[in-house]
């Protein structure tokens, strides 16, 4: 069964209750994901460590409910995109 975009974002934000989220479905199937999370407890980690938190998150639903998640991860603010 897919994966809903509410509890992925529910999932990270009880482990980073700081974090910014945001989620978008690529596909309409439930099973492709982008996320973006900001949270300052990323500050010092690499790219890797704020990745592994995103996925411990998640509580092993990659792979399963969660097919594919295409992540960007930051400890400063969301950038800002002039339309």
């Amino acid at each position: 069964m897919p994966m809903d975009a509410r509890e992925i974002e529910r999932l990270i934000r009880v482990a980073l209750p700081d974090a910014q989220v945001t989620i978008r479905d690529l596909a309409g199937d439930g099973d492709h994901y982008a996320a973006t999370v900001v949270s300052e407890s990323f500050r010092g980690k690499t790219r890797v460590q704020q990745h592994q938190l995103v996925y411990q998150a998640l509580q092993g639903q990659m792979g399963g409910a969660l097919h594919a998640l295409a992540l960007q991860t930051s400890a400063g603010p969301i950038p800002q995109i002039d339309a």
